[in-house]
């Protein structure tokens, strides 16, 4: 029989988080290259999914989510940026982050379309994009602030411009954006009638008293975003897949039209577990900065001894670091040998870029136990 397959995504293999784990994995490294803890959640959560389970709660819950959680969502966001959002109109739950991403892009960009994303820039959206029939527009952030150029994004819009994706606190880079980049964001959407997808999946984790800011923050630019988040991040159940979109509601009821298409609902007894752990514990929200900015501290702190130059980090759970000084070994070469050889996983920053610049850095996660990085960066400082 004639193979008349064609491939919607011809250039896209196994990507590069899979791949690092599974070698770490056969090499029994530690594991500092795919973004999960090796610890556990609170086990108030635990115990609130089993109880929510063994009540019976485990059939398809709406589409949208448990209104419980919605509810619960409306609250964090009028605490957080004292914005007010409509529980009904405004929120969709979904299966994780990732899903958001993929029905937000699928809404919104058409054939033809141009979208604007900075590299490095996480490996989810250029698929969508093309999925969706539209071409993605890749402008490098460069190290070591990574500071977007509005000048160079606005030079980058055309007739063909639809959306924008910005990604703050950013992964890989850790950078946070400041009100200023907001507010440029804003001035860029509103002028050019483009809209913009908000990834705020490491919102929680902004370190060194900075200012904890979202899109919603912006009253335009919230009128024209669909903004992204994730409890998997939040309270360390990166295995649920839970997450939500936010946006106004004439763009929740495109969203809702993919997302019914998609997954239709999300993992109903979590959906309630996570409402009780937003009601009954909230600072278990307000202490995430603190929490991740120590486990940077002591990883940072543990690595001064080496030859690793640490970059800034104002936030996410990635450090990272230019090895410079260690190898000249391209940086998808060096976390092969660095995990084969010394048994310690990073992420190369060249797979998050559409054309990587000259430069040699990796990506550690820190989103582990402190005697994980301790033992990771006794390794690291031998090289």
């Amino acid at each position: 029989m004639q193979n008349d397959l064609q491939s919607k995504l011809p250039g896209i293999g196994t990507s590069i988080f899979t791949t690092m784990s599974q070698l770490a994995a056969e090499q029994q490294a530690i594991n500092l290259s795919q973004g999960f803890p090796d610890f556990g959640c609170d086990p108030f959560l635990v115990e609130q999914l089993a109880s929510f389970s063994q009540q019976g709660l485990n059939q398809y819950a709406p589409m949208a989510g448990v209104l419980p959680l919605r509810q619960q969502i409306a609250a964090l966001i009028a605490r957080c940026y004292h914005q007010k959002v409509c529980p009904e109109q405004h929120i969709t739950v979904t299966s994780g982050a990732t899903e958001a991403l993929f029905c937000a892009i699928q809404a919104l960009v058409r054939p033809g379309d141009e979208v604007i994303v900075f590299d490095p820039a996480y490996d989810s959206y250029a698929p969508a994009v093309q999925l969706a029939g539209g071409a993605t527009v890749h402008l490098a952030l460069l190290a070591p602030d990574f500071q977007v150029d509005w000048q160079q994004v606005a030079d980058a819009i055309n007739d063909k411009t639809r959306l924008i994706i910005v990604n703050s606190p950013h992964n890989p880079s850790s950078k946070v954006f400041s009100a200023s980049d907001w507010q440029q964001l804003q001035q860029l959407v509103c002028q050019h009638g483009l809209y913009c997808i908000s990834d705020e999946v490491y919102e929680h984790m902004v370190f060194d008293g900075r200012p904890q800011l979202s899109a919603l923050c912006f009253p335009d630019l919230a009128a024209r975003s669909l903004v992204v988040s994730s409890f998997g991040k939040t309270f360390h159940v990166t295995g649920w897949k839970l997450g939500y979109c936010v946006a106004p509601p004439a763009l929740m009821v495109e969203f809702r039209k993919v997302h019914q298409y998609v997954t239709f609902s999300s993992f109903t007894p979590a959906q309630f577990a996570v409402a009780a752990m937003l009601e009954q514990q909230p600072e278990q929200v307000v202490g995430l900065a603190a929490f991740y900015q120590r486990k940077r501290d002591v990883f940072c702190a543990a690595l001064s001894g080496s030859r690793l130059q640490l970059l800034p980090a104002e936030g996410t759970y990635f450090q990272l670091a230019d090895y410079s000084a260690i190898s000249e070994l391209p940086d998808l070469e060096f976390c092969r040998w660095l995990t084969v050889q010394h048994k310690v996983a990073a992420i190369p920053l060249s797979v998050f870029y559409r054309q990587p610049p000259a430069q040699r850095l990796v990506r550690f996660c820190f989103a582990k136990e402190e005697s994980t990085l301790q033992q990771a960066a006794e390794v690291l400082c031998r090289l």
